[in-house]
């Protein structure tokens, strides 16, 4: 089962004396922020967590499974996550 952005609103929630729409809206921000840093090529570090980064996609030779027909790929920026050493310790039981 996956963590969802609500379940995460739902558990800051349930924190004493944090009201709900103050859990949205920290969220809400969080995720703003995070994905305004990627949008300008910046790279997001968590410590303890892990890093965001932006890669740039060169143009490349694909092919149209459908016809089998010869095509460029256009260049393209895609997100990747590296976790750090904690979390991976973590995930991994130790």
């Amino acid at each position: 089962m996956a963590l969802t952005k609500n379940d995460i609103v739902e558990r800051i929630y349930n924190d004493p004396g944090l009201p709900k729409n103050k859990a949205i809206q920290a969220v809400e921000s969080l995720i703003e922020l995070i994905k305004s840093a990627l949008e300008s090529g910046d790279d997001v570090l968590v410590s303890g967590f892990g890093k965001f980064c932006v890669n740039k996609k060169h143009p490349r030779k694909g092919r149209n499974p459908a016809t089998g027909e010869d095509l460029i790929l256009p260049a393209r920026s895609v997100v990747t996550f590296k976790c750090s050493g904690k979390l991976r310790e973590k995930v991994n039981g130790g």
